[in-house]
Formats: C-alpha cells, structure tokens, sequence
C-alpha cells in the first residue's frame, strides 16, 4: 500500500476526481467497468453490498451501482461540497456531451443548442461564472450558437464527447487550495489514469448508428480505447478516440423580438399626409393605438440544418518508478465541425413599418397586435450558411513526489488551446417590397399563421437586395505552472501550501463584405464589384437589386414546423453557390468589424495557505479546512477605438478566504457548512476599450476595461443521510451576496483622463485635442459599462438515491434518483420601456427604466429524475430533467427581458449483455419531442422563437476484451 500518497496529492490539489478515476480504471469511460476495485475505504466505513458474489465469496457491487457508490463516497470523504458522475454514468446514458452527463447533478441545469447540451448552469449562476479545469488545468473551449460565437469566458460543453472522460466532479463550495475565479463552481473533467486499470492490455470498443426522425437522417457514433499496465504496475499507457456525425434539421417559427411604431395607413385611416414616405403625422385614435401596440418585427418560419463531426482523440502515460513517485502526462485533441444552414420566409417590419399599410388588425389583453394583414409589405427571404470548425487541444504534465512520511508536493504544468473559426458566415437575401394581402395571426402565440398573399415560389417577384459575408476567429489559450504541497504536522492535522501562475489570452477578430445589391448601378461581370448611383431612391416601387431567376435560387419545403393549416411552406432562396459567383462576393474586400475585434491578456501569480484538521471535540467528529487564497492579476485589453488600436494595463489583487467544516453526528450522517469570498474577472467583451471618442461634442462610448472583478460571498449548508449502500438523502442551502456586477451606463460631468484612453484617439482637429487642458474636466459624456449595486441569490437543493433492494423477487433490482432545486435571486438591471405616447413627428420614445428580476440564467425551479433497472444480463433507464423559465437578457425595442420558457426533456436506454464481452444497447434522446420556447418581454411573454429538434435513437454494440 503507498501509505494514501496518491489520495492525499489529489485533495491537495483540489481535484478530487482522481479518487474515483485511482479506483476505477481511470481510463475512457467505455472501459470503466473493466477494473472492480472499490474506492478508498472513507471516513465512515461504508459497507457495500450488491446481489453478484465474488468467487471467493465476497460480494462486489458491479455496473451502474458500483459508479453510483464511488460517487457517493467520494461526497462523503469531502469536507466541502463535491457531486460527480462517475464512468459508468457517462458511458451507458445517452448523453450527446458532457453537458447532458452534468445537468443529471443537482443544482446544474443546461442549456442546449441544435438540441443538444452546450453551457451549464450551476445553482443559478451562468457559464461565465463557473472554471472548468481538463486533467487539473484550467482552460477554456468555445464554439457557435445560432446567433454568434461563444467570445466570453463560458466552456462550450458541446465541443467534447462523452465517452473520453471517466469522471466529472463538481466542486460547489470554495477552498483556499482551489482554483479562484468562480462564483458558481469548478467542474474538474478527468480523462484518465492507466495506472489504475489491470495488468496487461484492456481494450474496449463501441459502434452506433444514431436516427433523427424529424431530419430522417442516420449519423455513426465511435469509441474505443486500448490502454495497458505493466505486470509491475509501475508503467501504463492508454490511447481513446471518440467520433461521431450528425445531419439534424431545426423546424419552427421566430419572430426575431416585437416592436412599436407608427404606419403608414390603419385600416383605410392615413396616418400621414403623405404615403410611403415624408409627409407629416396625422393623429387618430386607430393610427395612435396601432402605433402603440406590439406587433411581430419579422414574423416567420424556416428550416435551420446542423451538420456536426465530432472527433475526440486522448492519451496519457505514467510511470511510477517507486511508491513515493509518479509522474503523468496526458494529452487532449478535439476537433467540432459544424456547418449550419438557415432558409427563412419572412416580412420585414422592422424600420419598414413607415410604408406599410395595415388592415383589420386584432388586438389582444397584453397590448399586442395579434393579427392583421398588410399591404405594400417587404416580403423576405433568407439563405444563411455558416461554416464553423472549433481545435481544442491540452497537454498537460503531472509529478507527484513523496519525501518522507510526512510530506509530499505536486508540480504540475501545462498549455491549452481553443481556436474556434469561422471562416464562411455568408447571407443572401431576396425581397419583394410591395408585396399585397400579407396576413398573420398569432391567436396561438407559439404557432402563428403566416400567410403570404403574392407567390413566393416565382422568382420573378423577387430581387437580389443584399448580400454578406462576415468571417470571425476567437481563440483562447491558458498556460499554467502550479506548486502543491502538504505537511502532516501532527495526527490530524495538515498544512497546505502552493504557488501558481497562470496566463491566459483572449483573441476575437471578425470581419464583413455586407453590401445593398442596387439595381440602379451595374455589376462589373469581370471585376465582380457592385457600384450603385448616389441618386437612388428606396420604396416599394424602386429598383433596388437584380432581377432574381430560376437559375439564382432554388425552392424550399418547410415540412413539420408546427405550423397551423393556412400557413405558407414553399417558397424559393437564393442559391448560395450561384448568387456569390454572380455578385463576387467572396473576391470582395474584407472590411474590420471594428467593435469585434479585441484581445484580453490576463496573468495571474498567487498562491495558497490551508490548514486541515479531523478529530473529535467534546464528543463529535469534524473535519475542517480553513484558509486564504491571494491572486494578483495583471490584465491588458486591447480594442479598436475610432481607428486606432488602444491598450489598457490595469492589475488588481484578491484575498480569498475560505472555510469548510462538516461534523458527523452519527455514523452515516454529515452536516456540513461553508462560507468563502469568491470571485470571476469581467466578461470579456466588455473589457474593450474599443469604441469611439468625439472631441467636439466631448462624449466617449467604449468598454470598460477597468471593471471590477464580480465578487461574492458565498454561504452554504447541508445535511446528508447515507441511509444504506448506493443510498442518499440530502438538503442544501445556498446563499451568494453578489457586491457588484457590470451593468450598461451613460455618465455626465466625466473627466477624459478617467476613461484611460490615449488622447490621440480624439481627431487632431478637435478643440479637446488642441487644448489638452479639457481632457481633465469634468465636461465628459462617458457611455459605458460600470460595477453595478450588485445582487442576490439563494437556494435550497435536495437530492434522493436508493437502490430499491426493500422490494419482492425481480423489484429489488429497480432503483431511483431524484433532484429539485429551488433557486430566488433578485437584481436590478437598466432598459427600455414600452412607448406609452406619440410623438407630435410620429416617432415614439422609449423611456429609460430600472426594472428588477432574478439574475439572468436563474431558473427558479429545476428537477432531475431517473428510475434505473440492472441486474446480471439486462439493464434499462430512464430519465425526466425539467427546467424552469428563466431570464436570459435585456431585451429591446421596448420589451422588458427575454428568456426561455419551461421545458422537460426525456431520455432512456436499455442494453442487454450477450456475453461478458459484448453488449447491445438502444437508446434515445428527446422522446417527446420537446420544442424550445423563447419570449421576449417577461410579462407579456411574447413569441421570440419556437422551434423543434426531433427524436434521436442510438442502436449500437460495445466489445470489451
């Protein structure tokens, strides 16, 4: 026995996953079954039993139990606040991604893109707010959703398939010992341990077919490992790959928000003195109430495809030359292609509402113009195509190292790299701007009746009118060095201590070939360029493009999008291929985006001091940890301001305190409390000092790259009942008092020399810049973001699991797990309210309002079910994960807030083993079929978009040898 070398290096360094990947085989999850060793005997010698009998008589608990019982041990053993899922979990649930393995915590909650999972949510707070550490490094991976890539400090979950990891542990109160710069929690993902497998060569592989029934499409699913273990034990190796394809469809209906404005003509009343255009507004009670009232922005339906490769590829090595050594080195390669395609029919309200004449318009209770039909309207269609590929890779190096009894340190180092590119994000967009009899009705708000009067499927009606192209790339890299080390100054008492350093970078750059395609110019068929005359005019009978032909688009069918009967569902888009050759636009010039193009460098050097101790006082067991973390951060933005590239240096430093106690007041039960000061930098786009400076009006509109870090200070407290083997009952409750957090502001009587920009930002001809003495006045408009009043959140968790081993015959091998979280928060957030007036020109005004709500992310309910059956040949589950509505964002246009509605999603698997060697498994994901469902504003719960992903079924094998 190596005297707890390796379980103690590993609390030491705050990554406690390694228990369970040291007693399991620590290899891919598809071979975590191959090694049956038991965990760590924990604090409360915990007794497992199962119904499978050793042949030396013993019992042993095997297949999903014995990964639920090493999950539960590892909870036990901690003194904070820890969940996992152990390989077995991962491996034989249908999960998609890591995502989809972690929502089944308590306290987690995702959220999904393309219908699978992609950010998590721990106990209310969002992705920014939780560090995800591969192997023992932090690191980043981001990727695209449907509107933009991820360029924040979020981890896309989606990058990563399930099957590489054999643990994901959850780390969700602090410790001085663990990584800083999480509000929510650390999330430990391990990849493997070879040493901890069997002598000899373990390999295990697996081959599915996966079926979407509503893209109708098949898509294969690999995994395999080959790993192996010297007679000795002092040597081992493994290698895993994962790899899988899919061709999805997402088929619904969006609004893209709702919106006020006047029109040109309500129901036969002018609302101008003249049409279309000019003119001055003429009150009435019918022009006023339609002005008022919500109607759709851009009401439509359209098919989104996802067509996604995923490639996964690990390997670690390790080698320990005696008990007291052991040094790892693992790597991490992943590769996650997807190539979305979008084809849209829609009318343009949005800023065309001025000439659009409306007839017979409905109203409803919230204010909203629910039906209607319009003429003169601009009728649209859209193809987009967006080509994304997302490299991620790690290696990382681990040396543990034991000098005497009493002891030992970990040096451990390492790099990481996310490049999420994309290089094609293309638009081309066909209108016809005086389309007649357009009709809607959104009676059913989540499936409107579109119906277009005029044929969208002759594209004689239709003329090419822009084009876009608009390439990005964001990369992040991490570079990390940390000291670990740990003293057993006496029985039952431990000091800890350790350095760190830690640089991360931050690079977005985007770019744009966006052009109106003008009809009144001409096209330089050898050149390929687009020039338009300066004396064109716009309205519903202007040329305003070429002439759409057969040979320029092509025709789309909707299919089942949960549109009512009436709706339109054929209509023609342009042909991507054929409309870029035709305009030139990939030979276009690439223009910056200028407000997209930024950096963040950030290093960070601290370190640690803990003091742990177990033992008895008058009685009762505790254990404890108590100490300080202090991290100094040397941050610089960069960002474009005006034309000119502009750096701002800034460096701040944190003490983190942090204790945990747990007490065992009898042999299966642990209280536990903890109470720590957290923190997470600012979100990186609002780091920028990009912007614009004017220096004749003196007003500066840029980021804020001095914002504070978010800082809180988290409470927690917790019960725990281990009432039998793989057996829980648990409640949590969780407090976090958020001190400040970024909010959008306009702030008077500013200084220049506040914002730290550079005054060659200003133009040279200026007065500001000519007379260098305004820069220190308080004359300064500064529009910005700034540290907000900050907020609140609490909780309460409750978690049940058993084996149901009480019941008659073949009913024992039943068992069930259970989770509800319970989630208030409040903070107060700035936007815009509805218009409540006309003004005398027509326009409206949106006031400037603080509104309360949670914080966005927070659903206030969530509950996770699963009800699993095993026993030696057979086993099947089951599981129901609801989430709760929630906030997502300020919203627009005079909503306050938008989000996301409740949604319940069901999942089952069931495999059947032929043999000890081989096994067949049916799975599926999404039974129901649920749909997603976003508002915008949160009282009147407005359709922002409603849409549908199909089922997913897996057929497939898994070999063991």
């Amino acid at each position: 026995m190596r005297k707890g070398f390796l379980k103690r290096n590993i609390w030491s360094a705050g990554a406690s996953l390694a228990v369970i990947a040291g007693a399991s085989i620590a290899t891919p999850a598809l071979a975590q079954d191959a090694a049956q060793t038991p965990p760590a005997d924990s604090n409360q010698g915990t007794t497992v039993q199962e119904q499978d009998q050793g042949t030396d008589g013993a019992i042993v608990v095997t297949g999903f139990r014995q990964s639920l019982q090493k999950a539960l041990n590892l909870k036990k053993e901690s003194v904070s606040s820890v969940d996992a899922i152990v390989a077995e979990d991962i491996a034989k649930f249908p999960d998609q991604n890591l995502a989809e393995s972690l929502q089944r915590i308590p306290g987690i909650s995702i959220q999904r893109d393309a219908g699978e999972g992609r950010a998590i949510t721990v106990r209310g707070l969002g992705a920014q707010f939780t560090r995800v550490r591969l192997n023992g490094l932090e690191t980043v991976a981001t990727s695209t959703d449907g509107a933009s890539a991820n360029r924040d400090r979020a981890f896309d979950f989606n990058v990563f398939a399930s099957e590489l990891f054999n643990s994901l542990v959850v780390h969700k109160t602090a410790e001085a010992s663990l990584d800083e710069g999480s509000l929510g929690a650390v999330v430990d993902l391990n990849t493997g341990n070879p040493l901890g497998g069997k002598e000899g060569f373990t390999f295990v592989g697996s081959a599915q077919a996966s079926y979407n029934d509503l893209s109708k499409n098949w898509g294969p699913r690999f995994a395999g490992l080959l790993s192996w273990k010297s007679p000795s034990g002092a040597f081992g190796a493994s290698l895993s790959a994962a790899y899988s394809k899919t061709d999805n469809v997402e088929l619904g209906n969006n609004s893209v928000r709702w919106a006020q404005a006047t029109f040109d003509q309500v129901s036969g009343t002018n609302c101008w003195t003249t049409a279309n255009s000019g003119g001055t507004y003429v009150p009435s009670a019918v022009c006023s109430q339609a002005a008022l009232s919500f109607h759709p922005r851009i009401p439509r339906y359209g098919i989104v495809g996802h067509d996604r490769e995923r490639l996964g590829i690990t390997g670690s090595v390790q080698w320990a030359p005696s008990d007291a050594t052991k040094i790892s080195i693992d790597g991490l390669y992943s590769r996650f292609k997807e190539t979305r395609e979008e084809k849209w029919l829609e009318v343009l309200l949005r800023s065309n509402e001025r000439s659009i004449n409306v007839v017979n318009p409905v109203y409803d209770s919230n204010n909203n113009m629910i039906s209607a039909t319009l003429n003169d309207a601009w009728v649209r269609t859209e193809h987009y195509l967006r080509k994304s590929d997302t490299e991620f890779y790690q290696i990382g190096g681990t040396w543990d190292q034991e000098l005497g009894d009493s002891f030992r340190f970990t040096l451990l180092g390492g790099i990481s790299k996310s490049n999420a590119d994309i290089p094609v994000e293309t638009t081309i967009i066909l209108d016809d701007r005086d389309a007649q009899n357009y009709k809607y009705d959104y009676s059913n708000m989540r499936q409107p009746v579109l119906t277009f009067g005029t044929s969208v499927t002759d594209p004689a009606n239709f003329q090419l009118a822009e084009i876009r192209d608009r390439p990005s790339n964001v990369t992040n890299k991490f570079r990390t060095a940390q000291l670990r080390t740990e003293w057993d100054v006496a029985e039952g008492f431990q000091i800890k201590s350790g350095a760190m350093y830690r640089r991360f970078d931050y690079e977005v750059k985007a770019y744009q070939r966006d052009t109106a395609v003008c009809g009144n110019g001409g096209l330089d068929l050898v050149l390929k360029t687009i020039t338009c005359s300066t004396t064109s005019t716009f309205g519903p009978t202007a040329v305003y493009g070429f002439q759409a032909t057969p040979q320029l688009t092509e025709l789309v069918n909707l299919g089942n999008a949960g549109q009512p009967a009436g709706t339109t569902t054929s209509w023609v888009v342009a042909n991507i291929d054929a409309a870029a050759a035709y305009t030139g636009l990939y030979n276009r010039p690439l223009a910056l985006d200028v407000g997209n193009n930024r950096n963040v460098t950030e290093e960070v050097k601290g370190g640690y001091l803990q003091f742990d101790a177990k033992g008895d006082l008058f009685g009762l067991r505790y254990a404890l940890n108590a100490g300080i973390r202090y991290a100094s951060t040397d941050q610089s933005s960069t960002g474009i301001n005006g034309t000119l590239p502009v750096t701002v240096k800034r460096t701040y430093d944190d003490w983190l305190p942090s204790v945990n106690v747990a007490l065992f007041p009898a042999e299966n039960v642990i209280l536990r409390a903890a109470a720590a000061e957290v923190m997470t930098r600012p979100t990186l786009g609002s780091l920028t000092p990009g912007g614009s400076a004017d220096g004749f009006n003196y007003r500066v509109s840029f980021g804020n790259p001095n914002l504070d870090p978010y800082r809180a200070t988290a409470y927690d407290l917790a019960a725990e009942w281990y009432f039998a083997p793989q057996s829980i009952f648990s409640v949590a409750v969780f407090k976090k008092n958020v001190k400040s957090f970024p909010v959008s502001a306009t702030l008077t009587g500013q200084t220049f020399l506040s914002t730290g920009l550079p005054a060659s930002v200003l133009a040279a001809s200026s007065p500001a810049f000519l007379n260098p003495a305004q820069l220190a006045q308080p004359i300064w408009t500064v529009v910005t973001t700034v540290n907000g009043t900050g907020a609140s959140l609490k909780g309460v968790e409750i978690a049940v699991q058993a084996p149901f081993r009480f019941l008659p015959g073949f009913l024992k091998n039943f068992g069930g797990i259970a989770n509800a979280t319970f989630i208030d928060s409040s903070a107060t957030y700035s936007q815009s309210a509805p218009a409540t007036a006309v003004n005398a020109n027509g326009s409206l005004t949106l006031p400037n309002r603080a509104f309360n709500s949670t914080l966005y992310g927070v659903s206030k309910k969530a509950f996770n079910a699963t009800l699993y059956y095993e026993d030696k040949k057979f086993s099947a589950r089951a599981s129901v994960s609801y989430r709760g509505p929630y906030v997502d964002a300020g919203s627009g246009t005079g909503n306050v807030f938008e989000g996301y509605n409740a949604i319940t999603n069901v999942d089952a698997s069931v495999r059947y083993k032929l043999t000890d060697w081989i096994e067949l498994s049916v799975e599926g994901t999404n039974l129901t079929d649920a749909y997603r469902d976003r508002y915008t504003d949160t009282a009147a719960n407005r359709n922002y978009e409603y849409n549908h992903f199909g089922r997913t079924f897996l057929v497939g094998a898994r070999l063991k040898l």
